[in-house]
């Protein structure tokens, strides 16, 4: 248990959901900077992202497995950059894309369950 209370897995799992948050923020930051006026804005975001992601997965690997750290990632980043995509740059609803997010999402809580034990 650590200082406030958690284990070193939940904690390792909270480092993990957060560099996936945070590796949605990088492709976010690539789309910015092609804005006229916004070039340095996002490639410093995309940099700043790349890096918290990067260092936040590291730690979390130390306890869950590599396997599953990086496609829980790698599911997060995914299905959250689709997310902003169609919320704030009028990236394409369709049930397919739609159907390609939930079987990402379905995916990441098998590896999840799987990993539990």
């Amino acid at each position: 248990m650590t200082a406030l209370g958690l284990s070193s897995v939940t904690i390792a799992w909270i480092a993990l959901l957060t560099a996936g948050l945070f590796e949605i923020g990088w492709p976010v930051g690539l789309k910015l900077s092609q804005n006229p006026g916004q070039l340095a804005l996002g490639i410093a975001l995309a940099v700043v992202c790349i890096f918290i992601s990067g260092f936040l997965l590291w730690y979390a690997q130390q306890t869950i497995s590599i396997g599953t750290a990086y496609a829980v990632w790698g599911g997060i980043g995914a299905a959250g950059t689709f997310v902003v995509g169609v919320m704030f740059f009028g990236d394409a609803l369709t049930l397919f894309r739609v159907l390609g997010v939930v079987l990402i999402i379905g995916g990441v809580i098998s590896l999840k369950l799987g990993s539990i034990g």
